[in-house]
């Protein structure tokens, strides 16, 4: 199952974090387990699967064309298969895959699980993240447009009082989180957008997340990305199975699932139980609720995420020639949880403290400053300077007195920022780096996995953990600053 465990997460932050880049105090995922978990195809069961999906006998030959975003492990982790079930049956894929060309028929071998969930897709991962769809999309003027108590509302966040439309764009920008759907959420839970007045009963938790962590609507929208985000891209891996819901009952995910309408079906799972989590989950629950807001979410689909997809070259974000400590291993980009997009470098003389660093973090690529924010930045690589396409690189921690201003023009190589402990929490002055492609977050391991000089990263067994490998070499992410966590930059 696919749950959070508190206790456990509390005692590797402990041990091994490296830095935070937004704290999120309640439950995180046990990623380790779930790994481990999704890692072994289970056994087929004589429980009730939903009624739109037979019992298959094992290994059956299923008909599934690939969606956005998908990729070989994964797919063998939804159908309970393996990788090398799946190439046999579709001799036409390349020996290299990373994600599938959106639209592929592909045969999968299916083994049973019970318990299978509403085959019903929600939203397309393109207006889950975000991402171009959301270009010429004026979050502020939406809200202010609207009817409803929402455009008055003001909360705290980001060291600063946000009103209405703000509160969601500010969001929306630190998770790559449409705003469109962050606002039918909001709609579903509160009718924000088109009750005049605020419930008198609205309460602590608006949301229905009873945290005392998080108070009011900007805390509880807060709480609803990072869990979206969890759900998403905990498919995308391959992590996400199966649910359960707060009465108890399990769901398996159907295997046809998109991410986007999977993500949702997590996030519902954690408020909702019974009748109202299916209506929640179906056509008329929050799909109906976005569709009132902004039109048919199906029509004129197009991906965001092509098939072959490839990471350009990028160089370590230190100076050439120079060694620095790898302190930490694949981890959350924004939030806590998934996705693991994230690495962190550090200068050895001050890893294991705040001293200020006399080097430089530097431009992975050529590109232009897209956002400067606390303590971080966006290099955007197509150079158009919207964040929301193309390949982007997020830095965290840095000095906020080094950034460089919006606009600035960088080669791969040029200094971007002094590295720092500002920004979030953090046990020592180090640089966060992590990739996205069109607004989606890309994992640091995995098909498409991080290369840097052609160091490439691969997941430890939790967060902050993990290597850097290239051609039989191996480098280990410790907090520790010794030779064998230190990598050299090339001339």
């Amino acid at each position: 199952m696919y749950r959070f465990r508190l206790l456990s997460v509390i005692l590797l932050i402990g041990a091994v974090v490296a830095c935070a880049p937004q704290p999120m105090p309640s439950p995180l995922l046990d990623l380790a387990a779930t790994r481990r978990a999704a890692a072994t195809p289970t056994p087929a069961t004589t429980a009730t699967a939903f009624p739109t999906r037979p019992p298959y006998p094992p290994g059956t030959l299923v008909d599934y064309t690939a969606q956005t975003g998908d990729t070989l492990p994964a797919l063998a982790a939804r159908f309970n298969t393996t990788e090398a079930e799946i190439r046999t049956a579709n001799p036409i894929l390349p020996e290299r895959v990373t994600t599938l060309p959106p639209g592929l028929p592909l045969k999968i071998p299916i083994y049973y699980r019970p318990l299978w969930g509403n085959p019903y897709q929600i939203l397309p991962d393109s207006l889950f993240i975000n991402g171009p769809a959301q270009q010429g999309f004026d979050v502020v003027a939406f809200v202010d447009a609207q009817p409803g108590w929402f455009k008055s509302y003001t909360a705290y966040l980001g060291g600063q009082n946000r009103r209405g439309g703000e509160i969601i764009a500010h969001i929306a920008k630190n998770f790559s989180l449409s705003p469109r759907l962050l606002l039918a959420l909001l709609e579903y839970h509160t009718g924000a957008l088109t009750q005049p007045e605020m419930p008198a009963d609205l309460g602590p938790y608006p949301l229905g997340y009873a945290d005392r962590n998080y108070p009011g609507l900007g805390q509880q929208l807060t709480w609803a990305a990072n869990t979206l985000n969890n759900g998403y891209y905990a498919w995308r891996s391959g992590y996400l199975i199966s649910i359960e819901l707060p009465d108890g009952r399990e769901e398996t995910i159907d295997p046809w699932q998109n991410a986007a309408s999977a993500a949702l079906h997590y996030y519902f799972s954690r408020l909702l139980g019974g009748t109202d989590y299916d209506r929640a989950i179906g056509p008329q629950g929050l799909a109906a609720t976005y569709r009132a807001l902004f039109g048919d979410p199906w029509q004129d689909v197009q991906p965001h995420l092509p098939g072959s997809l490839e990471q350009p070259a990028l160089r370590f974000p230190f100076a050439p020639g120079k060694r620095w400590s790898f302190t930490g291993g694949p981890h959350t980009a924004w939030g806590s949880g998934e996705p693991l997009a994230a690495l962190d470098f550090a200068p050895p003389a001050v890893v294991g403290g705040c001293q200020p660093s006399e080097e430089w973090a530097t431009a992975v690529a050529d590109g232009v400053i897209a956002r400067v924010d606390t303590a971080s930045l966006v290099l955007d690589l197509d150079g158009d300077g919207d964040e929301r396409t193309g390949w982007t690189i997020y830095y965290l921690h840095l000095a906020q007195a080094s950034l460089p201003a919006v606009g600035t023009v960088l080669k791969a190589g040029d200094p971007i920022g002094v590295p720092s402990c500002e920004g979030g929490t953090a046990t020592g002055t180090h640089v966060h780096i992590a990739r996205r492609y069109n607004g989606e977050w890309i994992p640091a391991d995995g098909p498409l996995a991080f290369n840097l000089e052609g160091w490439v990263a691969v997941n430890g067994a939790a967060p902050y953990e993990g290597y850097l490998v290239q051609r039989g070499q191996r480098i280990r992410a410790c907090l520790c600053s010794d030779r064998a966590s230190q990598v050299e930059s090339r001339p």
